[in-house]
């Protein structure tokens, strides 16, 4: 049993935000462990880009689309179901962050973080919720898997209100959902990422020996960190996790700095 406990083979896995970033480390991950995987991505030439070259790997295909909103999601949700007829393992990724001033935040980056990042991966799931019951079993449930932030832990120095709020949100939505979902076999838990090199954490990508200095850990995240971290969640390793939200992030959100 335990020479199988992080394997994924014959799963299909579903991640949101797949052709960069947390996203394709992710995708990444799964497929070295045997899923098939699909990746969604609001750019059409990236998305395919990346399923193409991930498919050196395993097998991956791109659907394209904007899941920003509820129509995307739902293209999205009518596409994957005319190619499967059930989903293991859904990663709800995709998402968006905006800073401004507190006296000039606008209500556009309100509105787009909070979609994206929280309203989204709730209405996903939940036009997806047929085909993971259809996958879930006591034996093996299906994974639902949120990626929030160590943001959503605790505050960072920037002002990007809307951001930090919807990764708070996420973590404790992710808490109301795994109570209701894990009835039907499911089980939700979250990933808070910390420093990882993306497009988004541009100081991670751009300046990574200045980060890691103030990482506990003093390095930032590496994208096996992040493949571990999402297939322990989505494999028999981690069936047993249900509601929690996992802190990815060399030690920021909960430890102190260690003197150099």
């Amino acid at each position: 049993m335990m020479k199988d406990l992080f394997s994924l083979e014959g799963r299909v896995a579903l991640v949101t935000g797949g052709s960069r970033g947390i996203g394709r480390m992710i995708a990444q991950g799964f497929l070295e462990q045997g899923a098939r995987v699909y990746i969604t991505a609001r750019k059409a030439p990236a998305c395919d880009q990346a399923a193409e070259e991930l498919s050196g790997t395993g097998p991956c295909v791109s659907l394209p689309h904007d899941l920003s909103t509820l129509d995307g999601c739902r293209a999205l949700t009518d596409e994957f179901l005319a190619r499967e007829t059930s989903l293991d393992i859904l990663v709800n990724n995709a998402g968006a962050a905006w800073g401004a001033p507190f006296e000039e935040f606008p209500e556009a980056g309100w509105d787009k973080v909070m979609t994206l990042n929280v309203k989204s991966p709730f209405f996903l799931t939940q036009m997806l919720h047929g085909a993971l019951k259809a996958a879930a079993s006591a034996a093996r449930p299906a994974k639902v898997v949120n990626i929030a932030s160590i943001d959503g832990i605790r505050i960072n120095p920037w002002e990007t209100y809307s951001y930090q709020a919807s990764k708070a949100g996420m973590i404790h939505l992710t808490r109301r959902m795994a109570a209701r979902l894990i009835r039907d076999h499911i089980a939700v838990s979250g990933i808070a990422p910390g420093a990882f090199a993306s497009e988004m954490n541009k100081a991670a990508r751009d300046q990574a020996d200045a980060v890691a200095s103030m990482v506990p850990a003093r390095r930032i995240g590496r994208d096996e960190d992040m493949a571990g971290a999402a297939v322990f969640l989505a494999s028999r390793a981690g069936d047993y996790v249900v509601g929690d939200t996992l802190a990815v992030d060399g030690g920021v959100a909960y430890c102190s700095l260690p003197a150099i």
